[in-house]
């Protein structure tokens, strides 16, 4: 094929081209590469130059017919990104050079992995390489400092062969369903200890009067939106000081275009609602993303984020629980520590020597920290 006939545009909004053309590039699956998602960022005001994440998405067609796409935002900061570059920032400005702006292909405040590079299935071997010229080319004709990659699913084997991109490792912990007909036979493969500590959590909760449900997306009225968003102010001014990267609009938009794709656990004492957890969900995978609360419960958030969405895995079949980045303290309650990966390019060579070093190191330490933390896992052998 004749690579000359590709035509590569940069796009400032994702409004700039319709819904129906950019999901015809995504297989539905995994949710937070969807228009509705990334146009909710956009149009609530959570993303845009003001906060720090300029969108400049990159767009290919094909006798103009669009045939891939990379969602790519020129940021000012490294938050909300979950692969942490701060010290490299530190080190560029301490020698006199700038860092920021730099060029993130990644999904805002979602480290979840999945498509970053939607490309026909025709076309995928051929354009993978020139997407990923084309946006190093991009943060060249721009004066940007460097290109990352964050979170891209595992068949980007063009990135992984691409020497002058710089593979990070790191780690989270996923929750995988061994075909578990119930939580009991989850918890039967789990051994005497663990399993009687899960128990013991959940009675817990359950003593303490709060009862809580599963409300599919479709059934999250707009008291329901309302008192999330409350509790998810209320954890994030507590964790951080700040009230969270997204407000209350992004919550209700979503739950209008993508009600298919969510589900929220509900926590109610009495009559009164008092924690929430958000999830998303795709074919075979359920993301947990936010929870609140409006008061300090005994294991109400073990209930809420992990043992209420295990329980759904195993209800509807699912294969896979991402709950979310960070937290040791999942492995106990079945979470497995799973290796995740990004990829930099890193415009002075210099200083791409120096990372290059620096996280071919870090890999040693993520890899000896999986293989020990895989030996505390709950599991009977």
């Amino acid at each position: 094929m004749d690579t000359n006939n590709f035509e590569f545009k940069f796009l400032t909004s994702i409004e700039q081209i319709n819904r129906r053309e950019w999901n015809s590039l995504v297989d539905g699956g995994f949710p937070f590469i969807q228009y509705e998602y990334l146009h909710a960022l956009e149009s609530s005001g959570c993303v845009n130059l003001h906060t720090g994440w300029q969108p400049n998405h990159l767009i290919v067609y094909l006798n103009k017919q669009i045939v891939a796409l990379a969602p790519a935002y020129i940021k000012s900061h490294s938050y909300g990104e979950y692969v942490f570059d701060f010290q490299w920032a530190n080190a560029f400005h301490q020698s006199g050079l700038n860092y920021y702006p730099k060029l993130l292909s990644a999904i805002p405040f979602t480290p979840c992995a999945g498509e970053r590079l939607c490309i026909k299935s025709e076309y995928r071997e051929s354009l993978q390489p020139l997407m990923i010229e084309q946006l190093v080319n991009f943060a060249k004709r721009q004066n940007i400092s460097s290109w990352h990659l964050l979170f891209p699913e595992n068949e980007l084997s063009t990135v992984k062969q691409n020497s002058d991109l710089v593979q990070r490792s790191g780690m989270q912990y996923h929750w995988f369903n061994k075909h578990y007909r119930s939580f009991s036979e989850f918890l039967a493969g789990c051994k005497m200890k663990q399993r009687k500590n899960i128990k013991r959590e959940r009675r817990i909760v359950a003593d303490s009067g709060v009862k809580l449900r599963v409300v599919e997306g479709g059934n999250i009225t707009q008291a329901l939106w309302e008192r999330f968003y409350y509790f998810y102010q209320r954890t994030y001014a507590k964790r951080s000081g700040n009230t969270g990267y997204l407000n209350q609009s992004f919550f209700e938009t979503i739950g209008r275009t993508m009600a298919s794709d969510l589900m929220m656990v509900v926590a109610s004492l009495e009559t009164d609602v008092i924690a929430a957890s958000l999830f998303f969900k795709s074919k075979n995978v359920l993301y947990g993303r936010y929870w609140g609360a409006s008061a300090e419960f005994e294991f109400l958030h073990f209930e809420a984020c992990y043992y209420q969405g295990i329980e759904y895995c195993i209800d509807q079949g699912l294969d896979h629980f991402d709950a979310g980045a960070q937290g040791e303290h999942k492995i106990p309650r079945g979470f497995e520590p799973i290796e995740t990966y990004s990829y930099h390019w890193i415009n002075d060579e210099q200083f791409r020597r120096a990372i290059s070093n620096f996280v071919n190191q870090e890999e040693l330490v993520v890899k000896s920290n999986i293989n020990e933390l895989k030996r505390k896992l709950p599991y009977r052998r």
